[in-house]
């Protein structure tokens, strides 16, 4: 109903920001990571918006990028998590950490999210990974400056290996995927080789 809303920061909380539009006050409920991000007091914004409607309330869950609220929408398609939840887990992972999480089957770093359990980590693996695609991540940076539509193309067995490879030898599995998005891969490329090419860039992680 709202996609977005743009105006100026009147103040910021630590799950909130209220923003003067045409001089109408909007409370928008946001992760601690946008609240950090955020501009300051006087300068303006703009939020992209989900508008959450339930029977005593109606509220807007606001994210700084569209990939945010893309990502948002897919946690809200699990069971078991609403609007708060999804707030706490972005507020805990960046949408591109949520996905390595998720495509690498990485349950302890979803965990840590407040109010997530082992057993709901495990679901959101399980309902996300066919939503999710490493080629839609934005290495390098914690926040996401693109269209941010999630996909469902996979990565080849070579990278799975590769990434599978790099975690056994000891690196978490979040700094695999990444090192594996980042290295220059061609089609000719075995597992080998492409191991190789991550361990390259793991050096700059």
């Amino acid at each position: 109903m709202i996609a977005y809303v743009r105006g100026e920061v009147v103040e910021v909380f630590e799950n909130r920001v209220l923003l003067d539009v045409n001089q109408i006050g909007y409370q928008i409920f946001i992760s601690s990571r946008d609240a950090s991000d955020m501009p300051p007091t006087g300068e303006r914004v703009r939020i992209h918006t989900y508008f959450h409607v339930k029977e005593d309330a109606m509220q807007l869950y606001g994210f700084l990028t569209r990939d945010d609220l893309n990502i948002f929408k897919l946690l809200l398609g699990v069971n078991g998590i609403g609007p708060k939840a999804g707030l706490g887990i972005l507020s805990a992972l960046s949408a591109d950490e949520l996905r390595f999480a998720v495509l690498s089957d990485d349950v302890k770093s979803i965990s840590k999210a407040p109010g997530v359990g082992r057993k709901t980590a495990q679901k959101m693996i399980l309902e996300l990974r066919d939503k999710l695609s490493l080629e839609d991540a934005s290495p390098g940076r914690s926040g996401y400056t693109g269209d941010g539509n999630t996909g469902t193309s996979g990565m080849s067995d070579g990278k799975n290996e590769a990434i599978q490879a790099l975690v056994a030898l000891g690196y978490s599995s979040s700094d695999a995927l990444k090192a594996v998005k980042q290295a220059e891969i061609t089609e000719d490329m075995n597992t080998e080789d492409i191991l190789k090419a991550a361990l390259k860039k793991l050096t700059f992680l």
